[in-house]
């Protein structure tokens, strides 16, 4: 069996040019009807009500965001544009770190705080907050590290990295439990996946771009706009002939016959990114195989879950 930087191989096929487009190929505009954008969140208003900010700003039918952030939270907030909005569930389930300042509700030595606060680390069991959007039921979730940046008197900056649903200000609770009380009174949320603040974007410097291509043709809009390819880099990937794209951007699953490589690791039911030889987004799916049958066996290899490309975007090629 082939492999190649992190890949088996089982057909070495060339992508033909009249056909597709690479992603750093794309317009401004196909940016803006299929991109991703990590904003600079502010405090005040609600993730969905940001969302509607950047819509409107780019006059979009519709447009997504993923990992809410409360109203008084800011940082970063992926938002997708238009057709992006179909790769919202590969952003979903990133691991989260945030910053933020706990206010402790009495007086707490160094030492007793660290103590208290490495019973929190590994997995721990929280109830979502009354102004949830998901059912008040017991869950666990894993934090995986909780360091103290500063402390003055009752008020501890710190820095949290834990998984996707973890609540934060419930955590601050739970320690101030053990330490005779604390409330978060800060939070600002510094990477989503690996989203950090060298991603983000403020909303001003994103009017402002947007305005200046509109009015000039300037295109510094592109340094904003990530292709929606970003949205899948840590999905595992497989890649599939000119051949097959048009019967999959036409929602049908994914033979063995149509693959050219598929990353080493694959299981069965995991989400997958489907790719073009161009490095296009084709569709997410789910594995049917593991990644070694889908070199070996002739047989259904992904399901096909939701179609990104365009229908139009390779014709009915035939099969080589």
């Amino acid at each position: 069996m082939r492999e190649k930087d992190g890949f088996f191989v089982k057909s070495e096929d060339v992508s033909r040019l009249e056909y597709g487009k690479y992603p750093g190929a794309r317009s401004v505009e196909e940016l803006i009807r299929n991109g991703l954008i990590i904003l600079d969140k502010w405090p005040g208003p609600t993730s969905h009500d940001v969302v509607a900010t950047v819509k409107k700003l780019f006059a979009l039918p519709r447009a997504g965001h993923s990992g809410t952030l409360d109203p008084a939270v800011s940082g970063v907030l992926p938002i997708a544009l238009d057709n992006a909005c179909k790769a919202i569930p590969a952003l979903q389930g990133l691991d989260k770190e945030y910053a933020g300042v706990m206010h402790l509700h009495k007086d707490v030595d160094d030492v007793t705080l660290e103590r208290n606060i490495k019973k929190f680390i590994g997995e721990i069991k929280q109830r979502p907050p009354v102004r949830s959007a998901v059912a008040r039921k017991e869950r666990a979730r894993h934090v995986y590290s909780f360091e103290i940046l500063d402390k003055d008197h009752k008020d501890v900056a710190f820095r949290v990295a834990a998984q996707a649903g973890t609540y934060v200000r419930t955590l601050c609770h739970q320690i101030g439990k053990e330490t005779g009380g604390a409330n978060m009174t800060e939070l600002r949320r510094i990477r989503a996946g690996r989203f950090n603040e060298s991603f983000l974007v403020k909303i001003q410097d994103l009017s402002d771009a947007y305005m200046d291509w509109k009015e000039n043709g300037d295109e510094k809009l592109r340094e904003y706009i990530l292709p929606v390819e970003a949205a899948v880099e840590h999905l595992p990937k497989v890649i599939i002939k000119d051949s097959a794209v048009h019967s999959i951007a036409n929602g049908s699953p994914l033979y063995t016959g149509g693959i050219c490589f598929v990353q080493k690791g694959i299981k069965p039911g995991e989400l997958t990114a489907i790719m073009s030889l161009k490095g296009e987004l084709v569709a997410l799916a789910k594995s049917a195989l593991n990644a070694e049958e889908m070199i070996k066996r002739k047989a259904l290899a992904v399901k096909t879950d939701r179609v990104i490309i365009e229908k139009g975007a390779y014709p009915k090629l035939k099969k080589e």
